[in-house]
């Protein structure tokens, strides 16, 4: 994968019931992708207010690295 990608894996858990989080390097959302079977999500990880978890511009740049 190359540094110029707008998504990065930060988290990864499991292998058929696969949980994995990602970070996107432009706005710092993070977001949770499941996956058990043949079925498969995606959304927005949000926070115990229901407001999205971005990471912080330090905490970006570390991941564009």
């Amino acid at each position: 994968m190359g540094k110029d990608e707008r998504f990065v894996k930060i988290y990864s858990q499991g292998k058929l019931s696969l949980s994995e989080i990602f970070v996107d390097k432009v706005t710092g959302v993070n977001y949770l992708f499941r996956k058990d079977g043949y079925g498969a999500g995606l959304c927005v990880l949000v926070d115990k207010d229901g407001k999205p978890v971005v990471s912080s511009p330090a905490e970006i740049e570390a991941l564009k690295k």
